[in-house]
């Protein structure tokens, strides 16, 4: 009795963990909004939950900034064909997405990015088009 009680109560915990470690991203991001910025990659970090692109793109000053664009998931992009050698450091982009809402966070979620150079784009889902 003593085993069944605890795995039902291991199994319970194992099915609520996932769901409450998964963020809404209006908490984070003014999903109503859009910001487009012209940069240059930096890196990108292919991993789970999501992946992240760090980018360098001048301010309204024209001062160069480093931000920081919450991506999907691994397993999505890699069904998008985007792999993780798609963006390269040094690479042009325009990038578009919702702006963080700490203002001070230079970060954005990410909602559109081209690579004019090839004409590359990348839109929410379209299979890494040209």
């Amino acid at each position: 009795m003593r085993r069944t009680l605890t795995a039902l109560g291991f199994g319970t915990l194992m099915a609520v963990v996932p769901v409450s470690a998964h963020h809404s991203f209006a908490t984070y991001y003014f999903e109503d909004q859009s910001v487009t910025l012209e940069g240059v990659v930096q890196e990108l970090q292919y991993r789970s939950p999501h992946a992240i692109l760090v980018f360098s793109a001048r301010d309204e000053n024209g001062r160069a900034q480093t931000l920081t664009a919450e991506w999907s998931n691994p397993r999505r992009l890699s069904g998008d064909g985007v792999m993780k050698d798609t963006l390269r450091p040094g690479d042009a982009v325009v990038v578009s997405g919702s702006p963080a809402r700490a203002g001070s966070e230079h970060r954005l979620h990410l909602k559109k990015i081209q690579r004019p150079a090839d004409g590359w784009v990348w839109a929410g889902g379209n299979r890494g088009r040209r």
